[in-house]
């Protein structure tokens, strides 16, 4: 179990009845201080909360209960499934984001988020490629937890996907259209229309903010390519 503060946020609902809870959504607060963005999760007037806030400290604190609804994902879609706040929990974690000087995650709170996403997975049957980012269900809004959180790590404890060292061009000859379709496959909400539009464009550098953070182009160059490709056989789509 993760050592837990208390912190109730009156900002929630109840799940609809027979909606699985089968998503993981990780956030960055995106805020100065994790003391404003708690106050703000927590006030009723912002109609904002997360199921969990994890402070740069690694101290986790408690805001809805798992079994309720929190209103952390917004205009969202994942998979197809466009309630995403029905079917997920939401873990924001304290990071100023690119607005206010964007940082890298230290190592305690990593070592926290790690601690806390497995408890999680242990109560709810969240398949991997259901382990996503805020930027990935909101592609258009949406950056965080962005290109300096450490997603590797957390595949390698059993959390969430990671293509590997190994992902290689296997010299296929991918088409606009084919890129969109595996985007889709893979749960983007995108639409298939063969060219490089902005909406595509958009999905990319979401994708690779979370699978290809050395790159933020928005083009579907061969190392993107190959790692949604291999993202797509790990996930069984």
């Amino acid at each position: 179990m993760v050592p837990i503060v208390d912190r109730p946020s009156p900002n929630h609902g109840p799940r609809p009845p027979g909606t699985p809870v089968d998503m993981l959504v990780l956030h960055y607060t995106g805020m100065r201080s994790g003391a404003e963005a708690i106050d703000r999760l927590c006030d009723p007037a912002a109609q904002v909360s997360s199921h969990y806030v994890v402070e740069e400290d690694g101290t986790v604190f408690s805001l809805v209960p798992e079994d309720r609804r929190a209103w952390h994902a917004g205009v969202s879609c994942w998979r197809g499934h466009r309630d995403v706040n029905s079917r997920s929990v939401g873990i924001e974690i304290v990071n100023p984001g690119h607005e206010f000087g964007y940082r890298p995650f230290p190592e305690a709170q990593m070592a926290a988020v790690e601690a806390l996403c497995r408890d999680i997975l242990s109560r709810w049957p969240i398949p991997p490629g259901n382990v996503v980012g805020h930027s990935d269900v909101a592609p258009a809004r949406k950056e965080d937890p962005g290109e300096l959180f450490d997603w590797p790590r957390l595949a390698a404890a059993g959390i969430g996907l990671w293509p590997g060292h190994g992902t290689a061009w296997d010299g296929t000859a991918w088409e606009i259209a084919g890129v969109q379709r595996g985007l889709a496959r893979l749960g983007y909400d995108l639409a298939e229309t063969g060219t490089l539009d902005e909406p595509t464009r958009c999905v990319l550098r979401a994708f690779q903010r979370h699978w290809r953070p050395a790159a933020l182009t928005g083009e579907p160059d061969r190392e993107t390519v190959a790692r949604l490709g291999e993202l797509l056989r790990l996930a069984g789509r």
